[in-house]
């Protein structure tokens, strides 16, 4: 156990003596939430509010599309959020399966994204090989990370007070 931890300082270590979560889990969901990112950028922008939503996504059911693919997302947000000591019970039942979420996330968006070009025709060709590309290499840096496989191993337990 002690071999697993050899390569971290104390830095590392967040105030529960937990490695602190991977910046491959934020990459992902950065990926995964980004209909939602773009949403947020337009609710923020008091001048235009419907300009960013329609400079990134021309067509607006491509815009939707994403809001559902990133879904999933949005469970492993909330796992994040409450990933604390005195968790609920399903909080610590989930949070080792978060892994398998985001993968499960990223393959339906990656489906989403090859229906809209095949079926609906919403975007096109360049545009769906890298999303795909980008969505392949998010899962790769998922299931490569050490750090990560080592967060979901790990769950914060109350200390004792001093």
């Amino acid at each position: 156990m002690v071999e697993q931890f050899k390569h971290y300082s104390v830095s590392d270590f967040d105030r529960f003596d937990c490695v602190k979560l991977s910046k491959t889990i934020y990459l992902a969901l950065a990926f995964l939430l980004r209909g939602y990112l773009v949403w947020m950028m337009s609710v923020t922008n008091f001048n235009d509010r419907v300009g960013v939503i329609q400079s990134i996504y021309p067509d607006p059911k491509l815009f939707y599309l994403n809001l559902a693919s990133g879904s999933l997302g949005l469970l492993v947000v909330l796992l994040v959020s409450l990933r604390r000591p005195n968790a609920s019970g399903w909080v610590k039942r989930a949070w080792p399966y978060t892994l398998n979420v985001i993968i499960v996330a990223l393959i339906i968006d990656s489906l989403i994204i090859f229906a809209g070009f095949y079926w609906w025709q919403l975007t096109d060709l360049a545009t769906m090989l890298i999303q795909l590309a980008l969505a392949l290499c998010v899962a790769l840096l998922c299931l490569r990370s050490k750090r990560l496989k080592l967060n979901l191993a790990e769950f914060p337990e109350p200390l004792p007070e001093k």
